[in-house]
């Protein structure tokens, strides 16, 4: 069952990642209101205000989808520990 759960959060955590590069990367090349980065925006947008609240953007440049990225990575690594312990 562990190690089910502990695929289970990997890809979670994989596809978030990926969700996070794909909105990063389409934010310079499509306009904001084509149909694929509103859903893009949709997902992260939620998980990315908190952050944006906490570390405003420096000049042109927002940090915080790599504090995201960071932050679910650290998330990943709790559960699976946290997953580990209590076997």
């Amino acid at each position: 069952m562990i190690p089910f759960l502990v695929t289970v959060i990997e890809t979670i955590a994989w596809v978030l990642s990926l969700i996070i590069i794909a909105n990063v990367i389409l934010s310079y090349f499509m306009s904001p209101w084509h149909p694929v980065k509103r859903m893009l925006d949709r997902i992260i947008e939620p998980m990315l205000a908190p952050i944006r609240r906490v570390v405003p953007p420096l000049g042109m440049i927002d940090f915080s989808p790599l504090v995201l990225l960071i932050l679910i990575r650290l998330i990943e690594y709790l559960l699976i520990q946290l997953l580990f312990a209590i076997r």
